[in-house]
């Protein structure tokens, strides 16, 4: 019985040295553009859209292109294989999840951070307009 429980150890123990050796190679992780580069891994870059570079849609083949910057400032062309994300343009943050693929980064999934309706942007857009309207703000938010 004692040496069925120590091959079952083993087992285990080279099974999940195995998993996590295969699994630790295909998922990096958080990465600028520059790490992704050098480890070939799968990695989540984070960055904005770099407005001033072109974008494209190839609808043929259903490819959409463009330009990010990451945190560190590296910009690199993006290639992602579907449309365009929807409020793409009006995203504070882009994730991009992928991998290095000649000097290009090819793209799996994106995800986008649009900007809060509960951050202050809000607040200040309607003390502008109160203040477009002739009200102050004291007697915007007095109580009567």
């Amino acid at each position: 019985m004692k040496w069925k429980t120590i091959l079952g150890v083993a087992a285990m123990i080279g099974f999940g040295t195995l998993l996590f050796v295969n699994f630790g190679s295909q998922v990096g992780g958080y990465m600028n553009f520059d790490q992704a580069a050098r480890t070939g891994a799968t990695a989540h870059v984070v960055g904005t859209w770099a407005e001033n570079r072109p974008t494209s849609y190839d609808r043929v083949q259903n490819v959409f292109t463009f330009h990010m910057e990451d945190e560190d400032g590296t910009v690199r062309k993006v290639r992602y294989n579907n449309p365009k994300p929807a409020n793409f343009e009006e995203a504070e943050q882009v994730v991009v999840e992928g991998r290095n693929q000649d000097g290009m980064f090819v793209a799996e999934n994106i995800l986008v951070k649009c900007p809060s309706k509960y951050n202050d942007a809000k607040g200040l857009q309607q003390k502008a307009s109160r203040s477009a309207q002739g009200e102050t703000p004291a007697t915007a938010s007095s109580p009567q």
